[in-house]
């Protein structure tokens, strides 16, 4: 597993071009060379890091796919959580020579509780895909899939991206929420990029250089509930000074308090 460098637009395509440079586009052939066979990329709103994206970068990113030929895996749950419209152009959607597999889920934008998605992607690898899921899970819950058959056949598109539409709304006033916090009481002590999508705020805090003792004992015995960023790192005990925080459900008084008492203790010696 190669990590790749990436910004609030997400991958930096240089930083991938950079790692592709040690292989010849022609070892690709050669099984013994042992090029990355795929890219795997949340492009919006991704976790932890609330970045996405951009339309140009997907562009490079899949011309550099074309030319070492690997695949690429786009895992877009937050798709449909998008604030600035019009939404970015899928990988999907630039796919001429099919390999791209998409995979959107139904889990963000109806309940977290109903586990359904959805996979698109050339014949042959999602026939693949059916054969491994018939000798491990099946099938998600019948249940669950007749529930949201029922649910958007009913809807039809339009009513289905009108819901959409409130669930954005919904989001994007608690992004702002949150900004508003960070704005108001971390300002100097931390810094932080605009998610355009999702439901994360990646917070890097200045001058410390690993977070885990701050968020995972200090904030916790101070009733604050974020997530350090090393559990994010293929490397998890490397330091991080990055932690998440979720604007899915906590109150804008609950941010408030929240960012006020984590600049308070951000300000004590660790």
């Amino acid at each position: 597993m190669i990590n790749v460098s990436s910004d609030e637009h997400g991958i930096i395509p240089d930083s991938l071009r950079e790692i592709l440079s040690k292989w010849k586009p022609e070892d690709s052939k050669d099984p013994k060379k042992n090029t990355p066979k795929f890219l795997y990329t949340v492009p919006n709103g991704n976790n932890p890091a609330g970045n996405s994206l951009t339309a140009e970068r997907k562009r490079e990113i899949y011309e550099l796919a074309r030319k070492y030929d690997f695949l690429i895996i786009e895992d877009d749950p937050y798709y449909f959580m998008q604030f600035n419209k019009p939404w970015a152009p899928t990988f999907l959607s630039m796919d001429v020579d099919g390999r791209v597999i998409r995979a959107d889920s139904f889990s963000k934008v109806l309940s977290s509780g109903l586990r359904v998605g959805f996979i698109t992607g050339p014949k042959p690898l999602i026939e693949r895909i059916v054969l491994h899921i018939q000798v491990s899970t099946m099938h998600t819950s019948t249940f669950t899939q007749l529930l949201v058959s029922q649910l958007v056949h009913q809807w039809g598109e339009e009513g289905f991206l009108a819901h959409v539409d409130r669930v954005i709304d919904f989001y994007r006033k608690q992004r702002d929420a949150i900004l508003a916090a960070a704005d108001k009481w971390l300002s100097g002590l931390a810094e932080w990029h605009v998610p355009t999508a999702g439901m994360f705020l990646w917070v890097k805090i200045k001058g410390i250089h690993d977070v885990r003792k701050l968020i995972e004992e200090k904030a916790v015995k101070d009733k604050i509930f974020m997530l350090p960023g090393h559990g994010f790192y293929i490397d998890s005990s490397a330091p991080c000074p990055y932690f998440r925080a979720s604007f899915s459900s906590a109150s804008p008084e609950q941010m408030d308090v929240a960012f006020q008492r984590l600049a308070q203790l951000i300000e004590e010696p660790l």
